[in-house]
């Protein structure tokens, strides 16, 4: 590339200075780059990069890259430009006028046309619920049997026991997709889950069955479910606390090993193995 040496650019502040680079090779050969200059030597490639740095301290708008000029009558055709793309994005736009819509016919009048919003006798109903939300499938919480947890050994983990107050309803209900249905809601809802409410889904589950609550009966958590199940979270706590506590041990007791083993064999124990006793 030919460079032709940085010259000052009156348009932009002082200090800042203009380069222009010749390419002399590839498909591109003979056409030129402009690069800009700040005072303190930082390199601008374009037009926006130079904006966003400038920021409202210079208007840009009809300068010109290439030359490093104002050019006001650019500046007029960027204008003009904008004005005639507003226009036509206008002329794109669906016509939103709520004013009474005009039958256009062979005639040269405009006649008005009556339009009716709503019928006093309509007797059509609309659920907000359905409206609102889109429609589940019913018992798609059985599509999940058969899926089942393992560990890192890949051995599967023991499925949870519900309380015995749980029970499922609807076709080919189990402990299986019970237990589904309830982890399911608690994941996909916020509403509460009580359960089904109504006593007529035991007899047609298809029409009766709410959707936005498990495939159980309606049930209570008492007091006493609630007591039992804290007591069950602060014993599996105190065993996780003692499954760490003896792994701690275990480990400052291999550390004592290794550098007990250091010694013996004449070796200078490593700073990190060193045990004050």
């Amino acid at each position: 590339m030919e460079r032709r040496g940085r010259m000052d650019c009156p348009a932009l502040p002082p200090g800042w200075k203009k380069e222009e680079v010749i390419r002399k090779s590839g498909l591109s050969a003979g056409k030129s780059d402009v690069y800009y200059f700040s005072p303190s030597g930082k390199k601008f490639r374009s037009k926006p990069q130079l904006a966003r740095y400038l920021g409202n301290t210079v208007d840009l708008s009809s300068f010109d890259f290439r030359t490093g000029k104002m050019m006001p009558s650019k500046l007029q055709k960027n204008k003009q430009r904008l004005r005639n793309d507003s226009l036509n994005q206008n002329k794109g736009k669906p016509d939103l006028n709520t004013t009474l819509p005009i039958r256009q016919t062979a005639s040269i009048f405009k006649q008005p046309v009556t339009k009716v919003t709503n019928h006093p006798s309509n007797k059509v109903r609309s659920d907000p619920q359905r409206v609102t939300e889109q429609p589940r499938q019913l018992f798609w919480e059985k599509r999940l049997q058969g899926l089942s947890a393992s560990d890192v050994s890949e051995q599967i983990i023991k499925s949870m026991e519900l309380p015995k107050g749980l029970q499922g309803v609807g076709p080919g209900n189990n402990d299986e997709t019970l237990l589904s249905a309830v982890a399911s809601a608690l994941h996909t809802s916020s509403a509460p889950i009580t359960g089904q409410l109504s006593a007529a889904v035991e007899k047609n589950p298809a029409v009766w069955l709410n959707t936005s609550q498990p495939l159980c009966k309606a049930f209570i958590v008492t007091d006493e479910d609630i007591r039992k199940q804290e007591e069950r979270v602060q014993q599996v706590r105190k065993k996780l606390e003692e499954a760490l506590m003896a792994d701690i041990l275990s480990r400052a007791a291999d550390t004592t090993k290794d550098m007990d083993v250091e010694l013996d064999n004449g070796d200078d124990p490593k700073p990190e193995h060193v045990h004050l006793r």
